[in-house]
């Protein structure tokens, strides 16, 4: 299991702050074409579990995204601050978010096989299908 360990992230406007407890370093990019519309390339996002706090929720939207997962974003400024797993309370947050580089890696691309021909990563990542990634985390 990768190390872990509590990070603090914000939204571009600053009216939303996040605590994540467990925070893991390995980076992971989502190409499902719900992660490419949302953001306009893969999804850049790190595992923080289900112990997270939301300073700031009054600004928080919620989309529901799909049957088994939401996503929200800033209201007021628009940064995208999380995609959830609804049945586990699981958060996934943009990379981005954390606002440093120390110790993260970028490791793992999702739905390899959504990913469109126009661009790529040299990075030598583990690789997963959508039919895959489901077989592995349907439970949730």
């Amino acid at each position: 299991m990768a190390e872990s360990n509590e990070k603090k992230a914000s939204c571009l406007c600053g009216a939303t702050g996040i605590t994540a407890k467990n925070v893991t370093h390995r980076v992971a990019a989502c190409h499902c074409s719900t992660c490419r519309k949302w953001g306009g390339g893969p999804l850049m996002a790190v595992d923080c579990g289900a112990e997270v706090a939301l300073n700031g929720e009054e600004n928080v939207s919620i989309f529901n995204s799909s049957k088994w997962a939401e996503r929200g974003f800033c209201g007021r400024c628009g940064t995208h601050l999380f995609f959830r797993v609804k049945g586990s309370g699981q958060y996934i947050l943009p990379v981005g978010l954390f606002g440093d580089d120390d110790g993260f890696v970028f490791d793992q691309q999702l739905f390899i096989d959504e990913k469109p021909s126009y661009y790529r990563f040299a990075n030598e990542t583990d690789e997963m299908t959508g039919a895959e990634f489901f077989a592995k985390y349907s439970s949730t």
